[in-house]
């Protein structure tokens, strides 16, 4: 994470919930604050981080639940938009395309980030599915076959790609079809890269039978998902590899001090999200103006 993403000094107003100046919050708190979620850390916000006894507190620490309250819904929410608006700027009203193995959290990363950057948010599956007027994917694979459902996945993104201000959460297989890259080319890609092991874990949580690639006959939820993703990320890792940014979950936990990718917030790897976008147009792209990109 770049230091310029985030402010040098952030200070809120205890009382009024509001940015303001009453008390200061030192950058390296805040950022823990908003990446890790603040009950695991609120203790360590005493007398000399307010810069003086803060008003709501009782003795040397603030109350969590209270703080919480504070920082979680003031600073984090008041952050990812900020940045959000940012990215906006650079984007030029060019959509937002999401792309990744199953279970890595495109939709939920992806409707955070629709509303940081005042877009709408599509999930490419849902598109497909209010298409066919069917309830599910795995119903599509089942009565009409993968190739059937892989057709109506690529009109649906020619279509997203003519439109614009989208963030466009895609199916986990949407990448194995070259023609698909060429209409998401039309806005940006985004990689979201999650360890196997998280992956078949948060999968197995809620069971295989959603998930048709998965849906083996025997072996335990966990067991199946891992054998079955390891073989699609194998099979998929050159084309995830075309996108236009990868935000790796394994590199953001390291670089925060985070053990497990699992523990990582989505608010979290949105505004990771955002930053690395923002620092891929900032780079240069010939068909944006360099000018509206700080």
């Amino acid at each position: 994470m770049e230091a310029s993403a985030w402010s040098p000094v952030m200070r809120v107003s205890i009382h009024s919930n509001r940015v303001g100046r009453s008390s200061g919050i030192p950058p390296s708190l805040l950022k823990q604050i908003i990446y890790r979620g603040l009950p695991r850390i609120v203790g360590h916000l005493s007398l000399n981080d307010c810069g003086g006894p803060c008003p709501s507190t009782r003795g040397d620490r603030a109350p969590a639940f209270e703080a919480g309250n504070l920082f979680t819904s003031l600073e984090a929410t008041w952050l990812l938009k900020k940045k959000g608006q940012e990215v906006r700027r650079c984007l030029a009203g060019r959509s937002i395309f999401l792309v990744g193995m199953m279970g890595s959290g495109k939709t939920t990363v992806g409707e955070i980030m629709s509303e940081a950057l005042g877009y709408t948010f599509i999930d490419s599956d849902k598109y497909v599915e209010q298409t066919l007027g069917l309830d599910s994917v795995a119903q599509i694979f089942k009565q009409c076959g993968e190739k059937f459902f892989r057709d109506y996945e690529s009109d649906a993104l020619q279509q997203l790609s003519m439109m614009g201000n989208l963030v466009v959460a895609t199916g986990g297989g949407a990448v194995i079809r070259p023609v698909n890259w060429e209409y998401m080319k039309q806005g940006l890609s985004v990689y979201l890269d999650v360890p196997v092991d998280a992956l078949a874990r948060r999968i197995a949580a809620v069971g295989t039978n959603s998930r048709p690639l998965l849906d083996f006959d025997s072996g335990d939820p966990y067991t199946k998902a891992f054998i079955g993703l390891f073989t699609l990320s194998k099979k998929r890792a050159q084309s995830y590899s075309s996108a236009d940014v990868t935000v790796s979950l394994l590199d953001l936990a390291a670089n925060l001090g985070v053990e497990d990718v699992s523990d990582l917030t989505p608010t979290a790897i949105a505004t990771e999200v955002l930053v690395q976008v923002e620092k891929f147009l900032g780079g240069g792209i010939d068909s944006l103006d360099k000018r509206t990109c700080p």
